[in-house]
């Protein structure tokens, strides 16, 4: 176990970034943790970072600090805060980034289009990351399952920075890969994510939804709107978990979008987290989800080349319902949903 030579600064101690962190800490790796939750800031550094699951259950301590109470330059710095915050927290690391440093975006959406106007292209790398884990509270992430965790290049080149990235990475998961094809993971990020936000349009589980027949053309039809704008976009994009985006691709037949919700519904099982993050957002934590820098994005990217998306934009407005009231989590939201399949 080597450990590295500069800490590795993770900002956003959550979900995704409190995970990743609490296994490399364990590792041995120098770990420093930003978060903007001071009590989530205070037990890191006392109590522990405490990880628990069917995964497995320890605590770390590692050095943790308010954005504000943050001093030095770093030449890694992990972000994983929710997609909306990305811009803010972007300018807020800024300072510390090292000029020859860079800085991973582990979150999902296209959030490296806006880290890289910030610090710039050639200091911005992709990850596409699917394992389950919920921020449960002060110094407490359940880790649910694991996922795909793929690493790459903006511009698809392999570098000697990526393959230390990956090396480092392999510390968390052992399964991570290096991709010439990052955002090809992301957009099939997108399709899928897409699938999650409208399973959280009701109470019922991931699986559950996934699994309903009654509701399997509008989850295909979900996948085939969006593959449809990677694909005229010049973008492949690419499988991982179950998702299949050849299932969803033009010409595809029905059988095999079947095959390809089993298989989601089969890697969703094997996790205990049972609701997405988003259901999570809406009926738990009763605050606003990542819909419009994950989604409705999706939307401004098909108009730029002309292309419509009406299914995505009906489901971006069913999540504003929830989120701002008007509308409750319901079977019903769906059927709603369905109206707008061209």
């Amino acid at each position: 176990m080597q450990q590295t030579a500069d800490p590795l600064l993770i900002w956003g101690a959550g979900a995704i970034g409190g995970t990743i962190g609490a296994y490399l800490v364990r590792k041995g790796h120098a770990v420093v943790f930003v978060d903007i939750v001071p009590e989530h800031v205070q037990a890191i550094r006392t109590a522990g970072l405490k990880i628990e699951g069917p995964v497995d259950n320890f605590s770390v301590t590692a050095p943790a600090f308010a954005p504000g109470e943050l001093t030095g330059r770093y030449a890694r710095i992990v972000l994983a805060v929710k997609a909306h915050h990305t811009r803010g927290a972007a300018e807020a690391l800024k300072p510390f980034l090292t000029e020859d440093g860079y800085v991973l975006s582990a979150q999902n959406g296209l959030n490296e289009i806006e880290i890289s106007a910030v610090v710039g292209a050639p200091r911005t790398i992709g990850a596409f990351v699917n394992f389950g884990a919920d921020y449960l509270g002060p110094g407490v992430v359940t880790y649910a399952g694991h996922g795909a965790v793929v690493l790459g290049e903006l511009d698809g080149k392999s570098t000697p920075r990526l393959a230390a990235l990956h090396a480092l990475l392999r510390d968390f998961e052992p399964a991570a890969i290096v991709t010439d094809n990052i955002w090809g993971y992301l957009w099939g990020k997108l399709a899928y994510g897409a699938m999650l936000f409208a399973t959280a349009l009701t109470n019922e589980s991931i699986c559950a939804c996934l699994g309903d027949p009654q509701y399997f053309s509008l989850y295909r039809a979900i996948g085939q709107e969006i593959t449809a704008i990677a694909h005229a976009k010049g973008i492949r994009p690419e499988g991982f978990n179950g998702f299949d985006p050849a299932a969803y691709a033009p010409g595809a037949g029905e059988a095999a979008a079947r095959r390809s919700a089993a298989d989601m519904v089969a890697h969703n099982a094997t996790s205990t987290k049972t609701h997405s993050g988003i259901w999570r957002d809406l009926a738990v934590r009763k605050r606003k989800t990542e819909v419009d820098a994950q989604i409705a994005i999706i939307a401004e990217e098909a108009a730029r080349i002309g292309r419509a998306a009406p299914l995505v934009r009906r489901l971006v407005e069913l999540i504003h319902d929830i989120e701002d009231g008007r509308r409750p989590l319901a079977r019903e939201n769906l059927d709603l949903l369905v109206q707008a399949i061209a």
